[in-house]
């Protein structure tokens, strides 16, 4: 019984973090008054690098607890589950090693600018597209597999 309940929450709260700070906290810091491009990078890496691991430990604990009860996942939910798993495995191992050269080189060099005037965050790379598109790709398998447990697990 708590593998179904595992299961049929942390899909949801998953889902959550990834949107909460992809799509609203990441794309907000860079409106706020006085935001450098140095201090929004450098929170960036930080943040990012909390929230992967995080959700490192969520997915470690769904692939328990689907293990542990795989009765409770349907086909169309373990594949929605895997995608979500893999865009986080592609994230983990080559995204952001590949984005933290840059990144790195990006708030050195910024942190010499004066903070005078606030910066628009600026995609610069197809690396960075590709995160922000594996984002993407979780936000939407997620939620999803999460309703078709929760439906498998009423019906």
């Amino acid at each position: 019984m708590p593998a179904v309940v595992l299961l049929t929450m942390l899909p949801f709260t998953w889902f959550g973090m990834v949107a909460a700070i992809s799509f609203l906290e990441t794309p907000l810091k860079f409106r706020a008054p006085g935001m450098t491009h140095a201090l929004g990078v450098g929170i960036g890496r930080l943040v990012f690098k909390a929230l992967n691991s995080i959700e490192a430990v969520l997915a470690l604990a769904v692939l328990a607890a689907w293990l542990l009860s795989p009765a409770t996942v349907t086909p169309a939910a373990g594949v929605l589950l895997v995608v979500a798993m893999a865009a986080l495995a592609l994230q983990l191992l080559v995204l952001r090693p590949a984005m933290a050269k840059r990144t790195a080189a990006l708030s050195r060099t910024a942190l010499t600018h004066d903070g005078g005037t606030a910066v628009k965050a600026k995609v610069g790379t197809s690396t960075h597209i590709a995160y922000i598109s594996s984002e993407a790709v979780k936000v939407l398998a997620l939620p999803v597999a999460g309703i078709l447990i929760v439906l498998g697990v009423a019906g």
